[in-house]
């Protein structure tokens, strides 16, 4: 057994007996020691009280005129956020039923990092202390954008970003194929490594580094794992039972229903199933395409019964996979529960 990212705030929740996971006030704590929130030496007396009475109770209600006390205006609208942010956690039921309201409304109306970050705690959550360390790497895709690079012989690598742009800022290197050029891209431990299933197990040593770089091609095992991991996630929030299958085209004449990942995806997805002209630059931009089909058909629309849908994730403009998973869980064509 593995315990990794630790710094989700993941081991402050409280799993319910449904497997769901309940806020406390430790993890309401863990706002208050971020960078918008934490006491830096400016704080004025009224943060400091303020701070220091959240801390106590992180739930206390708090008056619109204890904030403006508050001689920081920044400070004061970042208060304003948080706790709005957590009215709305406390009045949900579970930390998945929250980020379920959030695409529910015209628009996320919380800051994209604690989206971003409640992502990260889901996949833990749903992976558990037993993943295989390729699931996890792969799960990183769910809550930190990608830089692409295509190498030799269309080799797709995948790499984080920020530790991509963190390593060409200190001058080490441009991008990821100067990350892994050297006598073998396998080896090459100075700046990159790249992570496969023989190496997986030295994942756990680095697991909140986000510094291994991951091919992306079609039969490769790290798709096969981030294929685990997308049923696992709707299996989580949807409770059902899907198997998704990599693939390299879709020659479906029956093609009904489809989801990108993330936007890219789906601009392109778009396109293909309404037979509009696909320019080979953006076509190239596709990384990976999968096949979902549902194990039980009382989940899915009669219209859709037997039919399978069909997914892509494609690098943008920016070479970038930024993937969007809750697009799962809104966009499949799910029977309506009565």
């Amino acid at each position: 057994m593995t315990n990794y990212w630790l710094n989700s705030a993941y081991q402050t929740l409280l799993p319910s007996p449904d497997g769901q996971l309940l806020v406390t006030d430790d993890f309401l704590r863990t706002y208050l020691l971020r960078p918008e929130l934490s006491l830096v030496a400016e704080s004025c007396e009224a943060e400091h009280l303020l701070h220091q009475r959240l801390t106590e109770n992180p739930r206390a209600q708090i008056a619109d005129q204890d904030i403006a006390a508050m001689a920081d205006l920044d400070i004061q609208e970042n208060y304003r956020v948080w706790l709005r942010y957590r009215s709305r956690l406390l009045a949900a039921s579970s930390l998945e039923a929250f980020y379920m309201s959030l695409f529910k409304s015209d628009g996320v109306d919380v800051p994209p990092l604690f989206v971003m970050q409640l992502a990260q705690i889901f996949v833990r959550h749903i992976l558990g202390e037993n993943a295989h360390p390729l699931e996890a790497r792969m799960g990183e895709l769910f809550f930190r954008t990608q830089k692409i690079t295509v190498l030799e012989d269309s080799i797709v690598m995948g790499a984080d970003e920020e530790v991509v742009s963190r390593n060409a800022q200190a001058g080490e290197s441009g991008n990821i194929m100067d990350l892994l050029k050297g006598k073998s891209m396998l080896t090459r431990s100075a700046d990159l490594d790249v992570l496969y299933e023989e190496n997986a197990a030295e994942y756990w040593a680095r697991n909140e580094g986000f510094d291994f770089a991951v091919q992306l091609n079609f039969g490769h095992e790290p798709i096969s794992h981030f294929c685990r991991v997308l049923e696992k996630w709707i299996a989580h929030f949807l409770g059902i039972a899907v198997r998704i299958t990599p693939m390299q085209q879709i020659s479906d004449p029956q093609w009904s229903w489809h989801v990108g990942l993330d936007a890219s995806a789906t601009a392109i997805l778009n396109k293909l199933y309404n037979k509009e002209s696909v320019e080979s630059d953006e076509l190239e931009k596709v990384i990976c395409l999968f096949r979902l089909d549902f194990i039980d058909e009382a989940a899915v629309t009669k219209a859709q019964q037997g039919k399978p849908v069909y997914m892509a994730i494609a690098a943008n403009e920016q070479q970038q996979l930024k993937l969007k998973p809750q697009n799962l869980l809104f966009n499949l064509p799910l029977a309506k529960v009565s």
